[in-house]
């Protein structure tokens, strides 16, 4: 341990240089402070970048190779703390923390924002037929699904079946609630049709509200609900390895 520490110790005094604006690099660790709402501000923007999606695969092994040279106490002279912590982000951005494996590039958080606004347009489609609100529900669930199956925890295997259990829930719950609503709203005789189109708009807010909210077995975060206002610990790795400043964590039920 003193030898890990040793080697630790050295490596952050060689990146520690002429790079003002970054902080001392410290391995895992946010590059930003988690004390204030700002810094925690910075921390999420920096998780869902969207220009890590271009990294090479160069690039990307550039990055975890500095990361293991620092890990080691072998770093070339002249390696800054910015260049420490772009590598960080590079790796977290691209590899999950528990396999080393590569996700899948619309399942990223870094892909979130890219891949899901076309999600969100077309779930505010106007005038939507019954299969367009089914199948806009349906894309935006298994979109979500999937995000969280490739940020599994992977150190704690759960059975398939959990995962299918809570798809089909989130997935029957969304499309009931929009088209019980939307066939609501058409009924609703007192609405004009300027009003009735208004609101319409708004349908699938409370269908994705509710199950934002909702703890669906094995697709959705156990902690999800908890902390999804808390820039300090959202969006994580629901949960893994990298979520050690889970709230979930720290104070159990």
């Amino acid at each position: 341990m003193a030898d890990t520490a040793t080697t630790a110790s050295a490596a952050a005094a060689s990146a520690a240089n002429t790079s003002t604006d970054a902080p001392p690099f410290q391995l895992g660790k946010p590059r930003f402070q988690q004390t204030s709402f700002y810094g925690r501000l910075r921390h999420f923007l920096d998780i869902i970048d969207p220009r890590t999606l271009f990294v090479t695969e160069r690039r990307l092994r550039e990055a975890v190779q500095l990361l293991e040279d620092y890990k080691h106490g072998t770093l070339h002279p002249g390696v800054t703390n910015e260049q420490l912590w772009s590598a960080q982000k590079i790796k977290q951005a691209i590899l999950h923390p528990d396999t080393n494996e590569k996700i899948f590039m619309p399942f990223r958080m870094s892909g979130y924002i890219p891949f899901g606004t076309p999600i969100v347009v077309g779930l505010l489609l106007p005038n939507q037929t019954l299969a367009s609100t089914v199948f806009w529900q349906w894309l935006n669930q298994s979109h979500n699904a999937c995000v969280n199956y490739a940020n599994r925890n992977a150190t704690k295997p759960s059975p398939a079946s959990k995962f299918i259990q809570g798809y089909l829930g989130a997935v029957i719950s969304a499309v009931s609630i929009a088209v019980g609503l939307n066939v609501l709203v058409q009924k609703a005789n007192k609405f004009t049709p300027a009003t009735r189109l208004l609101v319409q708009r708004f349908v699938p807010f409370p269908a994705v509200g509710r199950l934002s909210c909702r703890h669906a077995p094995g697709s959705s975060s156990p902690c999800k609900a908890l902390c999804a206002w808390q820039l300090s610990a959202w969006p994580c790795r629901w949960p893994s390895a990298s979520s050690r400043r889970c709230q979930r964590l720290r104070h159990p039920s």
